[in-house]
């Protein structure tokens, strides 16, 4: 299962905050985790295994808009700056439009994220002791 994160500049760490504290469940479910560049850089510097596509002024949003298209992404946790202007808010929008056409559970706090986790954490199958 893919999981796409995404941070604007301001909840990088929050959402490298956010992965560690459910790295349990990330490992359990065996998600891969692909993120916009300088987001996947912040979430490996912490340690995390993430495939990084490019940032996201620079396109990287559309790729992995194009990744939920194609069906490849189960999920986008996207930690979005409400207060800051973005020059590629065009693509967010693209990203967060194409989320809704294809059903695909899309976070754009934290809140909602633990909700989409717990959610997924349900349908888990236990782990053999």
């Amino acid at each position: 299962m893919i999981f796409a994160i995404i941070a604007h500049d301001g909840k990088k760490a929050e959402m490298v905050a956010f992965l560690m504290k459910h790295l349990d469940f990330l490992k359990r479910a065996d998600i891969e985790l692909v993120a916009t560049g300088t987001t996947g850089a912040h979430v490996e510097r912490a340690g995390l295994k993430v495939r990084k596509v490019a940032s996201g002024p620079k396109g990287g949003d559309a790729q992995i808009a194009a990744m939920v298209s194609d069906g490849q992404v189960e999920c986008v946790m996207f930690f979005r700056d409400p207060l800051g202007m973005h020059p590629h808010e065009p693509d967010i929008a693209m990203l967060m439009r194409l989320c809704d056409v294809h059903d695909v559970p899309l976070a754009t706090n934290p809140a909602t994220a633990r909700l989409i986790i717990n959610g997924y954490e349900q349908n888990l199958k236990p782990t053999k002791s």
